[in-house]
């Protein structure tokens, strides 16, 4: 504190691995001043942290501004490279861990988790100033040398795992398709208790025929240009979708009757996969489209299609790639293709395009192995 001048915030202090460490809370106007980022063009190796990915950060600040009233964000983890003073409020017990942070405004803060957070609250205060005075949880860690900042950094990351995407699901209040997707598991006896609503893969012991994740995706693949539609009209329709696909579907049926295990459905076939049932989503939509009052009776087509997953000369390529379900963009697209051409449909310039592109990469192996 050679120069008189310091920061002081008001902080508890903790200990891990026989080291002090600080909590405390930074206004979220003060955040972007006080905590700078790794320089961008120094090698990996000299860095703290990984770089910037700044295509996150537009995401991460309409988070916070369109979420003003329920936003979340965990605390930002920082090291501090100089000798620092922590003054307790009281000098026994417990009352001691309370008290003033006391660093030297020379000293150089280092984000060693919370870049992309800061610069997600540095964005939205520019579209939301009044942010500013809202606050945001701060650790401190004594910087003791590159090697251990670099150290932190991979042990706050190394065991962070994301939420599987049907969990990530099952708790979003916020997105439209997930509540009606929610709701129309709940309420529809197709889905009611052979829907996975945790796990985004299935055991092969799996009771359960679907994943969450699999039946929001193809949901959202149906309703995507419908828009206009009240919400009550979008989860109506979504209903009136799924329980005409099922009619057509009798191993789903027989699973939800006891005839079948849905190990044996998930095994022998692929219509409950989620390649499939984003591609069904995608052409009942052109049906929907097509015939907008008679596409029940279109649909019917379903039942005569073959979804073995033993009939390979259909769907290898398309929802198989080397017998094996893909959900690519890819085959997503070519096993709508093959289900629209079934029904009668025609494909739209893309799907058409990556037909013919798949026509001719199948004609050249032909023709390789005669």
């Amino acid at each position: 504190m050679s120069d008189g001048f310091e920061y002081q915030f008001p902080a508890i202090r903790g200990v891990q691995a026989q080291r002090e460490y600080y909590v405390s809370m930074c206004p979220m106007r003060l955040l972007p001043r006080l905590f700078q980022f790794d320089e961008d063009e120094l090698a990996p190796e000299l860095r703290a942290q990984r770089q910037l990915n700044r295509a996150r950060i537009p995401e991460l600040s309409r988070y916070i501004t369109e979420n003003v009233d329920d936003y979340v964000f965990s605390a930002i983890t920082v090291s501090i490279d100089a000798d620092i003073a922590f003054k307790p409020v009281a000098g026994e017990g417990e009352e001691n861990r309370i008290g003033i942070l006391k660093i030297p405004m020379s000293a150089r803060f280092i984000i060693n988790d919370g870049q992309h957070r800061r610069a997600a609250i540095d964005d939205a205060l520019r579209n939301n100033p009044e942010l500013g005075d809202e606050t945001i949880a701060v650790v401190f860690f004594i910087d003791k040398g590159l090697e251990r900042c670099q150290q932190m950094f991979a042990d706050l990351n190394r065991y962070a795992i994301r939420p599987s995407p049907s969990l990530s699901i099952l708790y979003d209040y916020r997105d439209e398709t997930a509540a009606l997707v929610k709701s129309l598991i709940g309420s529809s006896d197709i889905f009611r208790d052979v829907v996975e609503l945790e796990k985004t893969s299935l055991a092969p012991r799996s009771r359960r025929l679907f994943t969450l994740s699999a039946i929001y995706h193809a949901t959202n693949e149906l309703l995507m240009g419908v828009s206009e539609r009240s919400p009550e009209d979008a989860a109506r329709l979504a209903l009136e979708f799924w329980e005409a696909v099922a009619e057509q579907m009798g191993d789903w049926n027989r699973v939800r009757h006891g005839e079948l295990t849905a190990g044996e459905v998930r095994k022998d076939f692929i219509h409950t996969h989620g390649v499939v049932l984003q591609a069904l989503a995608r052409t009942g939509r052109a049906l929907i489209s097509r015939y907008p009052k008679g596409w029940k009776r279109e649909i019917a087509g379903l039942k005569t299609m073959d979804w073995r997953r033993a009939n390979s000369k259909m769907w290898e390529g398309r929802a198989l790639v080397g017998g094996q379900l893909s959900k690519a963009h890819q085959n997503i697209t070519l096993t709508a293709n093959a289900i629209k051409t079934h029904l009668g449909l025609e494909l739209s310039e893309e799907e058409q395009r990556v037909e013919d592109a798949f026509n001719r990469g199948t004609n050249g192996i032909q023709k390789a192995s005669a």
